[in-house]
């Protein structure tokens, strides 16, 4: 025992002597617990430059489905391959008990070629359809050179009337392997029932949205959700790139990622066919926007007049409407004057109940325009490790609102009653609320106060970098 003891002094000396720090006047052993400990920025991802960790293999990965016009009988699935593959195909069964799943339905993927930094490779895609609602299904899908998937498992949604969960995920965007999966893994331990996530934009950082080890990086976080679950995403600026830039004929372009990572419904806005569409699920209307081609392409009047006859299709008894740029800014020196004028009003004569939005990477709510009526609410989160500090303006117009906080949200709606939750990344309870009443009738706001935490603002003065219009990077 004396003899570990003194080895362990031994490696304790050697490491201070390492660091430098023996021969310093003044300074004991004991003082060591009083050095500030250095801080230094993470990276936005954890792969060294130059390292092809997300290379595209034979092994099939980036697995995700998604859901079509009728989730109740089908749903999407892309996936990701080397160029080595020959006619993909996704089998799938009814999952039962027994290992023995009989022989699975073999359904033939389109394939498209990608071209990213970290090398070409395959996207496949398969609509399934034709199946059960409220039935789980097993599925797996092929690779190249003898290659499958592990069997996922995935439950069709259900028929009107049944009860919904759903999971609310702001901006990932940066540093989505080292933080993001934190809030992902703690939003499952919350959500075991969750048959959707939506994801409201800005998924990953790289503003030309082609950094493949960023995309990496955010399918290996929120492999735990899209393992089990259908992923509804919307595009936010970070998807977008830059044409022309710097020229007079700059202007935003889709990032090459988005039409090949995603299999979506083909049923969006003029204009905005490939980023904005909906589907029901349940008792509830999604609609997805795209707030990044109202704004910088030109489209806000065609996707308004689009998302109104949505809504007024005979839409089911919920309604939830999902953009990324926020119809009222909390961040300081942001405000999308375009989406107010074209889209609010549409969200306020339907009377939709949750407006999603992400972008500002604060928290905050708020209602709508007419006193007493209780929908529309707008909600702004954000999920990954940016974060930026609120304005005067939300400190007042808005409540809850949050610095300097990782959230998730859960929304679970049955017998009639939509009810909210958004908690911190380490499942703390932040907000919440309940939509009591009918649409044709007025809903009505239940405010969930107990065991909420206090308000968050942001502690320190400036970022790691020097900012002081952040709160962290």
């Amino acid at each position: 025992m004396k003899r570990c003891a003194l080895r362990a002094v031994n490696h304790g000396l050697a490491a201070l002597v390492l660091a430098g720090l023996l021969g310093v006047p003044g300074l004991a052993l004991a003082d060591t617990a009083a050095l500030p400990p250095t801080r230094q920025l993470e990276p936005n991802v954890l792969v060294p430059p130059g390292d092809l960790r997300y290379a595209p293999a034979a092994q099939p990965d980036r697995i995700i489905a998604t859901p079509a016009a009728d989730p109740a009988h089908g749903f999407q699935v892309a996936w990701r391959t080397s160029l080595a593959i020959e006619q993909p195909v996704l089998e799938i069964a009814v999952a039962g008990d027994s290992p023995d799943l009989g022989t699975p339905r073999r359904l033939a993927a389109r394939s498209t070629r990608l071209e990213a930094d970290t090398g070409a490779g395959y996207q496949h895609r398969v609509d399934v359809d034709g199946l059960a609602p409220d039935t789980l299904y097993a599925f797996r899908v092929q690779g190249a050179n003898g290659w499958w998937s592990p069997w996922r498992q995935l439950r069709t949604a259900g028929v009107a009337g049944q009860p919904l969960e759903f999971l609310y995920f702001a901006d990932t965007q940066n540093k989505n392997a080292s933080h993001s999966t934190r809030a992902i893994l703690e939003a499952l331990r919350h959500a075991p029932r969750a048959r959707l996530a939506l994801f409201t934009g800005d998924q990953v950082s790289g503003g030309d949205g082609e950094d493949d080890s960023e995309w990496g990086e955010w399918f290996d976080a929120v492999d735990p959700v899209t393992a089990t679950m259908l992923v509804a995403p919307v595009a936010g600026n970070h998807e977008y790139g830059k044409e022309f830039e710097d020229t007079p004929q700059e202007r935003r372009v889709l990032g090459a990622h988005w039409p090949h990572v995603y299999a979506l419904p083909d049923n969006g806005a003029p204009g905005a066919e490939a980023t904005s569409y909906w589907f029901d699920m349940h008792d509830t209307r999604f609609v997805v926007l795209d707030g990044t081609s109202a704004l910088d392409l030109g489209t806000a009047a065609a996707q308004a007049a689009w998302l109104d006859r949505v809504l007024s299709d005979d839409p089911p008894e919920w309604l939830v409407v999902a953009i990324h740029q926020p119809m009222f800014s909390p961040r300081q020196d942001r405000d999308n004057v375009l989406l107010r004028e074209q889209v609010l009003p549409v969200l306020e004569r339907h009377r939709v109940d949750l407006v999603l939005q992400g972008h500002d990477h604060v928290y905050g709510r708020r209602g709508g325009l007419v006193e007493g009526q209780g929908t529309p609410q707008y909600l702004v989160s954000v999920v990954g490790a940016k974060q930026y500090r609120l304005s005067p303006e939300a400190r007042v117009t808005m409540e809850p609102v949050a610095e300097d906080t990782q959230l998730f949200q859960v929304v679970r709606i049955e017998d009639g009653v939509l009810s909210y939750e958004a908690r911190t990344v380490t499942g703390r309870l932040y907000d919440a609320f309940s939509l009591t009443g009918t649409r044709a009738g007025g809903r009505h706001v239940v405010e969930q106060g107990d065991d909420r935490i206090e308000q968050r603002d942001c502690p320190r003065p400036a970022t790691l970098k020097g900012r002081a219009d952040r709160c962290w990077e």
